[in-house]
């Protein structure tokens, strides 16, 4: 938010007032004031036109579902067509809320809420900023070997550096996605292509930019990986 130049504004303020005060005392006594109060009116009819402007562009800009990429935003809309866990519902509540109410993405609330490992829990932390989260759908982490998921879970290391690896600080909208991004773990993802065909390192993106109150969601096909752990197995 820029910081406004007050002082610059007041002497401006207090140089009128010496010019209204001037006109003022020469004015003849049998001159009306109304003439000049048309005026004022004139300008407040102007800025009030103005104000409702701006209000129809901040609804516009403020429909969740405006900037929605990816195949599956339909059946997703088809899935919850409204409600909590709606792509409406979902921009109303901050990031750990609005996942908790999305019957497809019940393995990431889990993960994230110390459900899954008691040791992780990363509700204050993905609550309290700004963030873009490349979130795996339910399918994604039941495509994962049961005996895998389960020793994921147990290690509240490796659990931990999975998850942030899905999580990228600031928000960024689907026309500013494509590219290499940092995480919160530290390493890079890849995100390519664009509108209905973006990937994250490879995995497929089913609906992307579902707001929260402070998030823009990717829903994803498939669980990240990072580099370093990749590598490891």
């Amino acid at each position: 938010m820029k910081t406004r130049k007050i002082l610059p504004t007041l002497g401006a303020l207090a140089a009128s007032a010496v010019l209204m005060s001037a006109c003022s005392g020469g004015m003849d006594e049998g001159s009306s004031p109304e003439q000049g109060d048309d005026q004022p009116a004139a300008e407040q009819d102007s800025a009030s036109d103005g104000g409702g402007m701006g209000e129809d562009m901040d609804d516009m800009d403020m429909d969740p579902a405006a900037n929605l990429v990816g195949p599956g935003c339909a059946d997703y809309a088809e899935m919850v067509p409204d409600g909590d866990g709606s792509v409406e519902g979902m921009a109303q509540d901050p990031l750990s809320v609005a996942a908790s109410n999305n019957p497809m993405l019940t393995t990431l609330t889990s993960a994230i809420s110390g459900e899954l490992n008691p040791d992780v829990d990363l509700v204050d932390t993905l609550d309290g900023d700004e963030f873009t989260v490349f979130a795996p759908v339910d399918d994604a982490f039941g495509a994962i070997p049961e005996d895998d998921l389960n020793a994921l879970a147990s290690d509240a290391d490796s659990l931990s550096t999975v998850l942030t690896y899905h999580v990228v600080p600031g928000q960024i909208a689907p026309d500013e996605i494509a590219g290499t991004h940092t995480t919160v773990q530290g390493e890079d993802v890849e995100v390519t292509g664009s509108g209905d065909d973006l990937m994250v390192d490879g995995a497929a993106v089913v609906c992307g930019g579902v707001k929260t109150q402070n998030a823009t969601v990717y829903l994803v096909d498939t669980v990240l990986m990072p580099p370093s752990m990749a590598d490891a197995s």
